[in-house]
């Protein structure tokens, strides 16, 4: 089933409680997905932990969480990148601490070497975190490596595609906004989330395109990719979701999708569901 939320929480979350009262905020929002940013760091209450899977269970709301953003895949350090695999396996504990069996992970940066040498680099992290999670007891754990916004980070949609080659159960975390950052606003039509879709299904397989995770979010950016988050009333920057959401409704898919938008979050999440139950 295809999931819609929130990254974080929206401006209109104002005072109230979390995990308790995130049932009913969501439910008038119509929304069925949540993801518990930890980018700063993974630091979540013992409160959450002990109410907020039977919550999600009860409510039908699905969690995913994302990691920190400091995680450096392709590090020519090698300490970074143990670093790395120590950050994932936190993340993927405290994942299964709250119910959730998603986690996102940045993909790394490329700027001290060759694309070619980064996705080496972050392919051997990965691969390790993998290990990680195995020798852990946390394989249900799905790592889902994220394309990136800024042109000179690890994380097109190809470099993407080959990290969740790594293994199996890897799915991509694909960023529409950020895809669109980095090539400079080439995202246009439901042609060009076609045959991002296409490519998707084509390295992966059907059913790794069907479950994948999407961030979408419209995102200010520069000659350098990404610059920052904005909401769905800006008119300059895109990309458009209704195009996308048509591609997804005619193939059936089931993504987890979370919006990424700039304190409006949750109200844009419930704009991409509602359009996409009207098709």
């Amino acid at each position: 089933m295809i999931t819609f939320g929130p990254g974080g929480n929206s401006l209109s979350w104002g005072k109230r409680k979390f995990p308790a009262d995130l049932p009913s905020y969501l439910a008038e929002l119509g929304l069925n997905g949540y993801e518990i940013e930890c980018g700063r760091g993974v630091r979540i209450s013992e409160s959450t932990v002990n109410e907020l899977p039977r919550i999600a269970a009860e409510n039908g709301i699905y969690v995913t969480l994302h990691a920190p953003y400091f995680i450096s895949l392709s590090s020519v350090e090698e300490e970074k990148r143990q670093n790395s695999v120590n950050y994932i396996l936190e993340s993927a504990r405290a994942a299964k601490s709250v119910g959730a069996r998603k986690i996102v992970v940045h993909s790394g940066s490329c700027s001290k070497m060759t694309r070619a040498e980064a996705l080496y680099l972050a392919s051997g992290t990965l691969k390790s975190a993998q290990a990680a999670l195995d020798e852990n007891g946390l394989s249900e754990i799905i790592i889902c490596p994220e394309t990136m916004g800024k042109i000179n980070q690890l994380g097109t949609l190809e470099e993407v595609l080959e990290l969740c080659k790594v293994d199996e159960r890897f799915l991509p975390t694909v960023d529409f906004g950020h895809l669109n950052a980095r090539t400079l606003g080439e995202i246009k039509s439901r042609e060009d989330y076609a045959k991002m879709l296409d490519l998707i299904e084509n390295e992966l397989g059907h059913e790794r395109l069907s479950n994948m995770h999407i961030h979408f979010s419209k995102i200010e950016y520069t000659k350098g990719g990404e610059k920052k988050h904005l909401t769905f009333a800006d008119e300059q920057f895109g990309p458009q979701f209704e195009p996308l959401m048509e591609e997804i409704h005619a193939r059936n898919l089931s993504p987890s999708v979370i919006c990424e938008s700039d304190g409006t979050q949750a109200e844009d999440a419930a704009a991409m569901k509602k359009y996409y139950e009207s098709l």
